[in-house]
């Protein structure tokens, strides 16, 4: 009990841990959340079809696509994150478009910056993944007469599925801690929320260990989740019991 009477004290005191203080992480957690599940699914939905691409044997379909992903996951996601926040006003003309209301809002830009970069790493992921499709399973579906397209849905597309699950979960927990960065650019997402407490009260310990709690917990969750679709997913690998 001695342990606890740090933490006994500061929820006594109560100066940190207030329903003022505690929405602002709710909020900063709400903004987390979304624009990383909405830049994970924008950036799956580009990777599948990019990935496709990346794995054809017509260098002018793969090439460019290469060129992409090399960049995107050769720089640091803080220079990409500034690039498109700062860089998207020197564009003529893009203050009298349709587009500046929303551009010019934080959590565009930061959306659009890690969609982009999160697409690049899971083009790669399944990439790997597709050109690692036992080459029977391809011969099977050709004897089928199944046409390159349907072959890639019905066949390649979900085998590659579950070999790049381990690594894709990967990804999201990256993507996630990747997020923090996303504050410097004025956004109030759960680090921010962190800073500004700790910038109220001075308490830089406690604001930013609850934060760190509140990622923790997230991590812990995507795990769960991952595993559990490894484990429905590819049962089928496990070892049956013998007599």
């Amino acid at each position: 009990m001695e342990n606890l009477a740090w933490l006994n004290e500061l929820l006594a005191d109560n100066r940190i841990f207030t329903p003022q203080t505690i929405a602002y992480y709710w909020d900063g957690l709400v903004v987390t959340t979304q624009l990383v599940f909405l830049s994970l699914v924008a950036g799956l939905v580009l990777a599948i079809p990019l990935a496709i691409g990346r794995s054809s044997n017509r260098r002018w379909i793969s090439l460019p696509i290469y060129v992409y992903t090399y960049v995107f996951r050769g720089t640091p996601l803080l220079i990409q994150l500034y690039i498109i926040y700062y860089g998207v006003v020197f564009f003529d003309g893009i203050q009298q478009t349709f587009l500046w209301p929303i551009l010019r809002e934080a959590f565009y830009p930061a959306l659009i910056a890690f969609t982009l970069n999160t697409a690049a790493y899971t083009t790669e992921i399944f990439r790997g993944a597709i050109k690692a499709t036992p080459r029977g399973e391809i011969e099977a579906a050709k004897a089928y007469g199944m046409s390159q397209g349907l072959m890639m849905r019905r066949i390649v597309l979900p085998s590659a599925f579950r070999r790049a699950l381990p690594a894709y979960g990967n990804e999201v927990i990256f993507m996630l801690h990747a997020s923090a960065i996303a504050s410097v650019v004025t956004l109030m997402d759960l680090t921010g929320a962190a800073r500004f407490v700790y910038a109220r009260f001075y308490a830089p310990f406690e604001a930013f260990l609850f934060a760190a709690a509140i990622y923790l917990c997230l991590t812990f969750a995507i795990l769960y989740f991952f595993r559990y679709l490894e484990k429905r997913l590819l049962a089928h690998l496990k070892p049956q019991g013998g007599n």
